[in-house]
């Protein structure tokens, strides 16, 4: 009995010491403290010659990438171009950014990233850069706005079902929100169950409140430190939020940070204005977080109803043609509208697009707005009592949260632009339309003289000013018109 136990008691110990040398050689691979971590590739400038990357380690080392033409690419690295990132310590992490320049019009590259010292490296990455042609074809989406592994996981699922939806994709929008607390771990998180999409696609990041704004966990400089943006010249840019264009094609998009309120500051506004105005692109997109038309809880709110006239009023000055926004997780589109109020005498036309029978508003006047919904798990009802003219500017508003996550396809073909959004199964990944909507246009917006508004702070000072007494009296006015509304909605 005594040798039957002993030997029992040693099996044990073996298994134990076993299962012991398992976990610490697994736990010594993942834990050097210099893998990649949140890896992305972002417009960057030239969007024909240039990529801005960000990455994260947890130790300090070197940073670098290593890039090279996909037809030059034989499994590895040796022949490629490397470039040095600069490395800054934030929130416990290390953040490395590199500029990658002189890149070729119409190119696949690849690359990687990673630290030659340490010889850890990320999965390779691959991206296009936009050729300069009239056609191409783009992803949107918003509010991930995970707390969990698990919610991260099933929102990378809606990404993969719109990478397979359109497969041409040059590159994908996301309209904020990326996290819910804004920690490490969720970036963590993020940039795990993101990887595919964010290295094998050139991100265009928006910023939300959940990751930039000082009324919202004091989440100061997380968005400016996690992606590597060319950040527009104005006050202030960068502190809770980052503002930045492109051009792509023959469309420029202008990203608005809609967290720089009460009152949307003057240099912010002033170079929304210029950059628009300056622009004689065929198409012009205008992308933010918080959605000035929107049938979702937050629409009646003081900090949507703060930038909301100002964002109307530079979309109709400036001749945008699309805007996309998130924050509400509900779908929303607009019709054709101008001044808070739909267009009338649209035309119609039908033709071919891609084989296809396609339904075109012809050079309409006004500006679609867009809620694409959330790609995330956390999704609202529809809000019955929005502020007017909601409703009536309202040509689809639906309730996501039975159907599933949701992304769009945007595809531009010289004069001709169409939209699709659909909704991926929570169970079955089954992926739905359930919108649609095209645009020809084949007359140019007029032609502007030069605005030179002044986006510094001094310069602009004067009107930030007159813009926080302005936006509190204009709150005050629309509460008090919209007291009817509400308390018939209570009835």
């Amino acid at each position: 009995m005594k040798k039957t136990a002993k030997r029992s008691l040693a099996v044990l110990l073996a298994i134990m010491m076993l299962f012991s040398c398992v976990g610490v050689g697994a736990s010594a691979e993942r834990t050097t403290g210099f893998e990649t971590l949140r890896v992305n590739c972002t417009m960057y400038g030239d969007t024909k010659t240039q990529r801005g990357f960000t990455w994260y380690t947890e130790k300090s080392c070197d940073g670098v990438i290593q890039i090279v033409k996909a037809s030059e690419y034989e499994g590895s690295f040796g022949n490629s171009t490397v470039y040095e990132a600069t490395t800054k310590e934030f929130q416990g992490y290390y953040g490395h950014k590199v500029v990658v320049t002189g890149l070729e019009p119409g190119t696949t590259y690849y690359y990687r990233v990673g630290s030659l010292n340490k010889n850890a490296w990320s999965q390779t990455g691959k991206f296009v850069t936009d050729n300069g042609d009239k056609k191409f074809s783009f992803i949107a989406l918003a509010d991930v706005q995970a707390s969990s592994l698990e919610n991260f996981q099933q929102a990378a699922l809606v990404m993969d079902a719109a990478m397979q939806s359109n497969k041409k994709a040059e590159f994908v929008v996301n309209l904020g929100d990326f996290v819910n607390d804004c920690t490490n771990e969720e970036w963590n998180w993020y940039g795990e169950a993101f990887m595919e999409a964010n290295t094998n696609l050139t991100l265009v990041p928006v910023a939300g409140n959940h990751e930039g704004n000082i009324t919202n966990k004091l989440n100061v400089g997380w968005f400016d430190n996690m992606f590597n943006l060319d950040a527009g010249k104005g006050a202030g840019n960068g502190v809770n939020g980052t503002y930045y264009s492109f051009d792509y094609g023959n469309a420029h998009f202008c990203v608005v940070n809609s967290n720089d309120m009460y009152p949307m500051v003057e240099a912010q506004r002033n170079w929304i204005i210029n950059d628009l105005s300056n622009s004689n692109a065929h198409w012009k997109f205008l992308l933010l977080h918080r959605a000035p038309y929107s049938a979702g809880k937050n629409i009646n709110k003081p900090d949507t109803l703060a930038m909301r006239e100002t964002i109307i009023e530079i979309v109709d000055q400036t001749d945008v043609d699309i805007v996309l926004s998130g924050h509400d997780h509900m779908y929303f589109r607009t019709k054709q509208v101008a001044g808070d109020a739909v267009c009338e005498d649209v035309t119609y036309v039908t033709e071919k697009f891609n084989g296809v029978d396609t339904t075109f508003a012809k050079n309409p006047d006004g500006a679609v707005y867009i809620l694409p919904s959330t790609a995330g798990t956390k999704r609202y009802t529809v809000n019955e009592n929005p502020i007017d003219p909601i409703n009536d500017c309202a040509d689809v508003a639906l309730s996501t949260r039975d159907l599933g996550g949701c992304f769009s396809n945007i595809y531009v073909d010289g004069n001709k632009l169409v939209y699709e959004a659909y909704v991926v199964n929570d169970e079955t990944q089954e992926v739905t339309k359930i919108d649609e909507y095209a645009i020809k246009k084949t007359t140019k917006a007029e032609e502007k003289e030069e605005s030179k508004l002044p986006t510094d702070a001094i310069g602009s000072l004067d009107g930030s000013v007159a813009n926080f007494f302005a936006e509190i009296f204009g709150l005050l006015v629309t509460y008090i018109k919209f007291i009817p509304q509400l308390i018939a909605g209570l009835f």
